[in-house]
């Protein structure tokens, strides 16, 4: 299932993966950390699931670091969610037109230059799909951000489809399985954000007969903070002062790993 590679008799090149995770609002970290590595890694690949793959979508679009940064400390609709009662099981307790203005916006902005894909989750049978760049509509975006119970979950080729990062917040499998050999992955989640997400997340993986597996033969080096960057609140509303802590964090973070990622990619 590679996107690279095809059509000829050489060996295979090495192909260099920028994995970015979930985690709602927590991805201005990404944008922090995207803006110390920019200069030193140049992906060949780029898979996100949830608000990764927002992400994902416009650095893969030639979204420089400075402009994304600039995206999220000017997120103030996404402040603005409203309280409402689902309408069906599958409905969330908070209004989705924010997001879906954002990520409408985000889908016109910018258009795939290097391969992309993102991954949903199925809800019928709780596996996930990856979808290649080519075919993400602005509904591919805003279903990989369709948090259970939180937003509306969203109708894609008549299947119900759900957070991309429902059963593996850290997509590295899907690199993987798209012929990815080196990964730098960003991840926001290094453990889940609450009482209620780690029991949501982990019935739906003990349920789900998919297990992500990601090869010893992937070689991955991970920007991840210590601990979490804020609560399950934090997460979901947008916080101007909140963003730049982010953002000063990832660049931190990943300048710390700066010079290791360099030479990482330097031995191809």
């Amino acid at each position: 299932m590679a996107l690279v590679n095809k059509g000829t008799s050489d060996p295979p090149r090495p192909m260099n993966c920028l994995v970015l995770s979930g985690g709602g609002m927590y991805g201005a970290y990404q944008a922090g950390a995207w803006k110390a590595l920019a200069d030193v890694f140049k992906p060949d690949l780029i898979v996100g699931a949830s608000i990764g793959a927002l992400n994902g979508w416009a650095i893969a679009g030639g979204c420089e670091p400075d402009e994304l940064i600039d995206r999220w400390l000017n997120l103030a609709p996404a402040s603005r969610y409203r309280w409402k009662l689902p309408k069906t099981i599958f409905g969330g307790v908070l209004d989705s037109e924010p997001l879906q203005n954002l990520v409408r916006e985000i889908h016109l902005s910018f258009s795939p230059r290097i391969d992309y894909a993102l991954v949903v989750t199925d809800l019928l049978t709780l596996r996930p799909r990856i979808v290649p760049g080519r075919d993400v509509t602005w509904r591919h975006l805003l279903a990989t951000a369709a948090i259970v119970g939180i937003f509306d979950q969203v109708r894609l080729d008549g299947r119900l489809c759900s957070d991309g990062g429902l059963l593996s917040a850290l997509p590295v499998w899907a690199a993987a399985e798209l012929g990815a050999t080196k990964v730098v992955a960003i991840n926001l989640l290094p453990k889940a954000p609450g009482f209620i997400a780690k029991k949501v997340s982990g019935a739906a993986r003990r349920i789900s007969p998919f297990r992500a597996v990601v090869p010893p033969s992937v070689e991955v080096i991970t920007v991840v903070p210590e601990a979490l960057l804020g609560s399950p609140t934090e997460m979901l509303y947008w916080n101007r002062e909140n963003a730049v802590k982010w953002v000063a964090q990832g660049e931190s973070d990943a300048l710390r790993l700066k010079h290791s990622i360099a030479n990482c990619f330097e031995r191809e």
